[in-house]
């Protein structure tokens, strides 16, 4: 095992497990004491001290003589035993003096102190890249030499560096060993507790340049300085749009695969978003965990909280870009811009009509399926949307919220109100594409339409007379009831 060398050796290393290093500095000093060397037979390192010799060799024999009494883990030396064992008793002897960090090895301190002092004393050969660590150096050299050294025994994947193989293994082996002391939460990886943490402290060390907003994580404020810059750097390889955020494409692409990996456990319901799943799950228990500071209404979704809170302020974020019209929602601005585009993605699988809007498809469905979901709690009296519920509603309370700017009139539906504010603009946006004649309702517009098609969709149900106008067919009835409505007033 030892063979003997002259004392004039240089460049001696030792075990880099015990940490004592020989070299050309403090040859002389070893010459002095001892005027033999040590030298492993299978690697070549030479040791002046024959105990650091045979530590040393435990690494070729892989002969672990040091076990753990607590998770019997075994090592080649017991100084690692001794460091290893400060994990179960949480002992950190070493402090640094600047910030009073504790850590179990001295190393660990050391190379922490290069945070303070901003040292960089290793530097790549090739892109001159500083590094405070030879460790770091050495890893990052390895994208240099595209070397992965490090493998995986499960899935053999391979890794450039074996702090990044231990972290992947944990994917095998579901240990997470780092836990949060307020919550007690469990990470896989000590940077994910890093982060974590700063939901308790409210700590946010990364801040924009451009609009100075902060942010918990480094990534965050990466994405978010896309939006300054407007950059899209994923891109999907079936449509090629393009995504600032990877999530995003990665949800995008579902879409085309129709993949759905996200299922309730109650309902069985499959969703293709997490977060969906998330939202959904609420609706069997009726959690609403966001609440408005000013009304204190209670949300199931936070998006639904920032939504209504924008009622408060009037605050409208999102402008067309064609008649710049302002909304409160982005979800409207998108609908909205369908109008220019004159693009209805959604299809009836029953008739084929095409729809700008998912919920107009789906009220529309209703037709078909003849659902009434919504019920009227005074009357009883169903209906197949929700909105068409809450303007019946008001018959009951005579409550008229929506009052015109220009003449004080008030009316129970928003829609009877945007009729009659034309009015006062003389707004006509409904032309008729025969005579190029102009409505200020839709409907008006298809009454008059028939006189270019003579279509007569109204009959009577006792002489048959058909007609192209309902209210012509009204009073045409009278002339079989014999009804007078309208009394004279003289």
């Amino acid at each position: 095992m030892e063979t003997y060398i002259k004392t004039n050796e240089t460049h001696l290393m030792s075990d880099p497990c015990v940490g004592t290093v020989v070299t050309d500095k403090n040859v002389e000093d070893v010459n002095e004491k001892n005027n033999k060397y040590f030298t492993c037979n299978e690697c070549s390192q030479k040791f002046y001290d024959k105990r650091l010799l045979k530590k040393h060799f435990h690494t070729h024999t892989k002969v672990k003589p040091y076990s753990c009494d607590v998770s019997h883990k075994d090592f080649s030396c017991k100084s690692c035993l001794d460091v290893h064992f400060r994990t179960h008793t949480n002992d950190k002897p070493y402090s640094c003096d600047i910030c009073h960090k504790d850590f179990f090895r001295k190393s660990n301190l050391n190379r922490h102190i290069g945070i303070h002092t901003n040292e960089k004393q290793f530097s790549c050969d090739v892109c001159h890249k500083d590094f405070s660590q030879k460790d770091n150096l050495n890893q990052h050299y390895r994208i240099h030499t595209n070397e992965n050294p490090c493998s995986c025994d499960v899935c053999h994947k391979v890794f450039s560096g074996k702090s990044s193989l231990n972290v992947h293994f944990r994917t095998h082996t579901n240990e997470k060993p780092f836990s949060c002391d307020i919550c007690h939460k469990v990470f896989s990886q000590k940077a994910h507790l890093n982060v974590h943490l700063r939901t308790h402290t409210n700590e946010k060390p990364f801040s924009c340049d451009v609009c100075c907003k902060e942010f918990s994580r480094k990534d965050s404020l990466n994405v978010h300085f896309r939006r300054h810059t407007n950059e899209k750097p994923y891109s999907c390889d079936i449509c090629h749009k393009d995504f600032s955020h990877k999530s995003s494409l990665n949800e995008h692409f579902r879409t085309h695969t129709n993949e759905a990996p996200f299922s309730c456990y109650v309902c069985y319901k499959e969703f293709s978003h997490k977060i969906s799943l998330n939202e959904h799950f609420r609706t069997h228990t009726n959690e609403k965990p966001y609440s408005c500071d000013i009304c204190h209404k209670n949300f199931s979704h936070k998006s639904s909280l920032n939504e209504h809170f924008r009622t408060h302020t009037n605050e409208k974020p999102f402008s067309c870009e064609v008649c710049n019209k302002d909304f409160s929602h982005k979800g409207h601005l998108s609908r909205h811009y369908r109008i220019h585009t004159n693009e209805k993605p959604y299809s009836c699988d029953v008739c084929h009509k095409d729809f700008s809007c998912k919920g107009h498809l789906s009220r529309h469905y209703r037709i078909h399926t003849n659902e009434k979901p919504y019920s009227c709690d005074v009357c009883y009296k169903e209906f197949s949307h929700k909105n068409s519920l809450n303007e019946h509603f008001r018959t009951h309370t005579n409550e008229e919220p929506f009052s015109c700017d220009v003449c004080g009139k008030k009316y129970s539906r928003k829609y009877d109100l945007k009729l009659h504010f034309r009015t006062h603009t003389n707004e006509k946006p409904f032309s008729c594409e025969v005579c190029h004649k102009e409505f200020s309702r839709k409907g008006h517009l298809s009454q008059h339409y028939r006189i270019h098609t003579n279509e007569k969709p109204y009959s009577c149900d006792v002489c048959e007379k058909v007609f192209s106008r309902k209210s012509s067919l009204n009073v045409h009835f009278r002339t079989h009831t014999n009804k007078k409505p309208f009394p004279c007033d003289v």
